[in-house]
């Protein structure tokens, strides 16, 4: 029985849902993940991608800046010796994923010699300035303290410099390269120092600011216990969770964390879900209730049958599709990446042109036109442009994956800030999604009892919950039915089967007319029934062979609304969307009397899944960016139709995970208000932060133009405008009113 079938009869579910997860890297042979120490830049990523691409068998690859990793599809040829040894040739340490403590270490060696080295740098290059100012040592003092600041800042610059030179390519490094001896060669010592000086200043600082969003989202990592209390026959072991085989017996203390996904067999206990699902107050479990790897334990001792392994836990999968989410370029970024490429030579080539023109054309001097050039290099950095928007999204992915929605990926972050319209199924969505029979109504004079057992007997085939309702209330009656023959799910309609070699059929008020033993009586009655909110279940004998076919009884089913159903429309309203509209197979009567209870814009009943589709496409026409929630399951074709489609319960089901773009991991409606509220937010901030780098280049630029700044305060300049786009992306990691914890 599905909700397309008007929730009346017994529908299969819709077909394969188009999948939302991107597939493994491939190029024909295996993938290797490395991680990437000391990748802390835009241009650290170009250069990966400059030494792994001339390698024969080498595929696509995917370097993750927030993530610190690079994923690298290859052929049977390659190994990921190789590839270590090429990225090590592009000045940075990888390493395999298990070989993570030596990248971090190094990583952490790699970070105490740079701030050595900028604090002997500063040091010089203050020292330089005294000099300067107080003429001490002339001309050579401040040469001297110049040259080791520049030495000792530029250790980590120069060699990259040298390396984008040798692939052609220019780089920031190169840019900072060129400025610091063009500054030189023109006696510039000390400001040249202060570039170097600026320049490693705002690596190191950057680094830092990245390193706190990475933390953020490693945090994930460190939910799941690295051991797990497991009892095997009289004796409690612990071993490490990537040990623990499914359906062994876990045994989980108070105040522990839940190692692996599980099903409670003994003890009572509140669990605290938040880390999975986002709520703010504890679940009570009992036996046969569900548990979750990386949750915590209250009170109470629990022992629980493990259902997962610990690479398939919820958790496991979350992680998962954090790390891929920040592999799906919004559209924002990709516009910054593109922009950046083409921008950074072009002001180079402007730096040569203002070098030959100021002389040549306006019969300036060739030291101040060498200056200015100079000034405009430092200008074309393009980090604070380019790093703003990866650090936003990461920020956003990751504070919706702590309040547990699940979103897979930029793009979709930015497209829930833009939507305008939002369709929602009612079954599972508005409703609760356990209906119950709450009234059989004999028909033709048949018996209450002949009318569950008949129902009963073609129910039993379906999963969906309006068919288990009704085999549930047959069994609480203590029903006796046997299994129906020959069973046909008749989508958007209902079901039937063979019962004692008679055909007899479940199903709404379509399936009714479209059986001929439908009657006036009959459609009052049903009337009656779904003005107040009630599914309808017809059972009937559908004619055949020699028999007339007749309606044997109604049954009324009821789903409760979930009681924060309408706070949860009015916060969608608040949040910016535009119009709310609910989508169901269920009879128009119902759908309309819940939808005015909890105050939805319009309701549309009566559907089949390609109406579902047709509908969505109208709202697109009309708003253009429209959202779909439903099961993951059913809805799959209208929520891949939608712009975006977001899934209920995905922390109950695998199916929500893999299917919609977002997965709440929470039956609770209002996280999509709340996701639509920091998808605008992030949406906001990358651009403030892009049109605030720009602005600070456009300034600097006519600065430079006209000769009214010097290198150190360009160089000052771009590194503030680093600092304070990657804080203010890294705002999004907190709620309104609140610090960020990292």
């Amino acid at each position: 029985m599905s909700e397309e079938s008007s929730s009346c009869g017994c529908g299969s579910k819709a077909g394969a849902p188009t999948a939302s997860v991107p597939a493994p890297v491939s190029a024909g042979g295996p993938g290797t993940t490395l991680r990437v120490a000391g990748m802390d830049c835009p241009d650290e990523i170009a250069a990966i991608e400059r030494v792994l691409k001339p390698i024969a068998g080498v595929g696509e690859i995917k370097v993750n800046l927030m993530a610190g990793t690079a994923t690298i599809a290859h052929d049977q040829r390659v190994t990921p010796e190789q590839l270590i040894q090429a990225i090590g040739t592009a000045g940075l340490k990888a390493s395999t994923m298990d070989g993570s403590e030596a990248g971090e270490e190094h990583s952490g060696d790699a970070s105490r010699v740079h701030l050595i080295l900028v604090i002997i740098s500063g040091i010089f290059t203050g020292v330089s300035l005294l000099l300067q100012w107080q003429n001490l040592f002339a001309p050579y003092g401040k040469a001297v303290a110049a040259a080791v600041a520049i030495l000792a800042g530029g250790w980590f610059i120069f060699p990259k410099a040298i390396r984008a030179l040798r692939h052609a390519s220019l780089d920031m490094n190169v840019l900072m390269s060129v400025a610091v001896i063009g500054a030189a060669c023109i006696g510039e010592w000390t400001e040249a120092a202060a570039v170097v000086f600026l320049f490693a200043l705002s690596e190191l600082l950057e680094g830092f600011s990245v390193g706190r969003a990475r933390r953020a989202i490693q945090s994930l990592l460190e939910l799941t216990p690295e051991t797990a209390l497991v009892k095997r026959g009289d004796q409690i072991q612990e071993v490490r969770v990537e040990e623990v085989k499914v359906d062994e017996t876990l045994i989980i203390k108070s105040g522990a964390r839940v190692p692996l996904d599980g099903v409670v067999t003994s003890g009572e206990s509140a669990i605290n879900q938040a880390p999975i699902t986002g709520e703010s107050m504890p679940v009570e479990k009992n036996a046969g209730d569900t548990v979750f790897a990386g949750t915590i334990n209250g009170e109470g001792s629990l022992e629980a049958k493990v259902t997962k392994t610990s690479t398939d836990t919820t958790l496991a999968k979350i992680i998962k599709l954090v790390g891929e989410a920040q592999g799906r370029r919004a559209p924002s970024q990709r516009f910054v990446d593109r922009f950046a490429k083409i921008y950074t030579p072009t002001v180079f080539v402007a730096a040569i042109l203002i070098l030959v023109s100021g002389p040549l054309l306006f019969n300036g001097s060739w030291l101040d036109w060498t200056y200015r050039a100079l000034v405009l290099l430092v200008i074309a950095c393009p980090c604070a442009l380019v790093i703003s928007t990866p650090v936003s999204i990461v920020s956003g992915l990751t504070a919706m994956a702590r309040r547990g929605v699940l979103i897979k990926g930029g793009v979709f972050l930015e497209e829930i800030g833009k939507l305008k319209a939002l369709a929602v199924d009612k079954t599972g969505t508005i409703t609760e999604g356990k209906p119950r029979v709450q009234q059989v109504i004999p028909w033709n004079g048949k018996s209450e009892e002949e009318i569950l057992r008949i129902a009963a007997a073609i129910d039993t085939h379906s999963e969906h919950p309006l068919a288990q309702a009704v085999v549930k209330y047959a069994k609480e009656k203590t029903v006796q039915f046997p299994r129906s023959e020959n069973y046909q799910s008749k989508t958007g309609r209902g079901a039937e089967a063979r019962i004692d070699g008679h055909l007899y059929f479940v199903g709404n008020h379509r399936f009714t007319l479209e059986s001929a033993v439908c009657s006036d009586e009959l459609e009052r009655k049903l009337g009656e029934l779904e003005a107040q909110a009630m599914s309808v279940v017809i059972v009937g004998h559908k004619p055949h062979e020699d028999c007339k076919g007749e309606v044997l009884g109604i049954l009324a089913v009821a789903d409760a609304v979930r009681p924060n159903a309408a706070d949860a429309i009015k916060a969608l309203h608040a949040a910016g969307v535009e119009k709310v509209v609910m989508l169901s197979g269920d009879n128009q009567r119902t759908v309309d009397a819940i939808s005015k209870q909890v105050g939805i814009d319009e309701a549309k009943g009566d559907l089949l899944p390609d109406q579902k589709i047709e509908r969505v496409r109208e709202l697109l026409a009309k708003h253009k960016h429209v959202g779909m929630i439903g099961d993951g399951v059913n809805d799959a074709p209208a929520m891949a139709a939608a712009s975006i489609g977001i899934a209920m319960g995905g922390a109950g089901t695998d199916t929500a995970i893999e299917t919609a773009d977002i997965a709440l991991m929470q039956d609770d409606l209002s996280k999509v208000a709340e996701a639509i509220r920091l998808g605008r937010r992030t949406v906001g901030v990358i651009q403030a932060n892009i049109i605030f780098a720009l602005g600070v280049k456009a300034i600097f630029l006519a600065l430079a133009l006209t000769g009214h700044t010097s290198l150190w305060l360009a160089i000052l300049a771009d590194t503030g405008a680093t600092i304070i786009v990657i804080g203010n992306a890294t705002r999004l990691l907190r709620r309104p009113g609140q610090r960020v914890v990292t």
